[in-house]
């Protein structure tokens, strides 16, 4: 498991100012701003706080508790973390601030068929092995991002995106994941983490990324442990 260590405020970021949003474009906010669901991430979302460069991240860090009750989620965020590794070897599982970020790509299990947004078999297999951890911990909330390579036009690599994002998250949501933990957002090929000049590169953009925050219950839980 990679681990990440950043330097955050300890303020929790639910609602960016009125200016912000209108300083981003219509396209970022576009992008960045797909169906929100659980009340953390649903105001984070709805605000455009995980738009830019890396939409999971930036939520995640827009959910942070800071201070005591923070330390005592980050430590359930790592048994966490070490759960799904262990359950899926082949995704690349990071911890970032309070929470995880979990990275599909078309290497690690869950994989679309070219300008196909329906998850095979083997991807729900996969999904199948998150969903049992997700459910060991049901007082988080969970971010489902979709990406993209280059290749194509740039609007339909948004919309393919935003259906196959959507797919995890319904597919999660037949599974058992309350909808009311959910948010989905959707950067088409704005944001990749390899170059699109090689096939492999490609291969690692065309990704889902799950990102798991505590929700309000765990929140809660938190608070209570550290008052003793």
């Amino acid at each position: 498991m990679k681990t990440k260590i950043l330097s955050i405020a300890t303020a929790l970021l639910l609602i960016v100012s009125c200016q912000s949003l209108q300083n981003t474009n219509k396209q970022q906010r576009g992008t960045a701003i797909g169906a929100a669901g659980g009340a953390i991430l649903g105001a984070i979302v709805g605000n455009n706080v995980g738009g830019g460069d890396n939409q999971t991240e930036g939520a995640i860090l827009g959910a942070v508790v800071g201070g005591v009750a923070g330390n005592v989620i980050g430590r359930k965020m790592d048994k966490q973390a070490q759960e799904i590794s262990q359950e899926i070897p082949g995704a690349e599982v990071e911890r970032v601030g309070e929470g995880i970020v979990v990275t599909f790509d078309e290497g690690s299990g869950v994989k679309f068929a070219t300008n196909q947004a329906s998850l095979n078999a083997s991807s729900q297999a996969t999904l199948n092995k998150l969903i049992n951890v997700m459910n060991n911990y049901d007082g988080t909330e969970i971010l489902v991002s979709g990406h993209t390579d280059s290749a194509g036009d740039a609007a339909y690599n948004l919309e393919l995106s935003k259906k196959r994002a959507f797919a995890v998250r319904d597919y999660l949501s037949a599974k058992g994941v309350a909808m009311n933990r959910m948010a989905v957002t959707y950067a088409g090929e704005t944001s990749p983490i390899a170059t699109n000049d090689t096939a492999a590169g490609k291969a690692k953009n065309r990704r889902v990324e799950i990102g798991i925050v505590a929700g309000e219950e765990m929140r809660r839980d938190a608070e209570q442990e550290v008052k003793g």
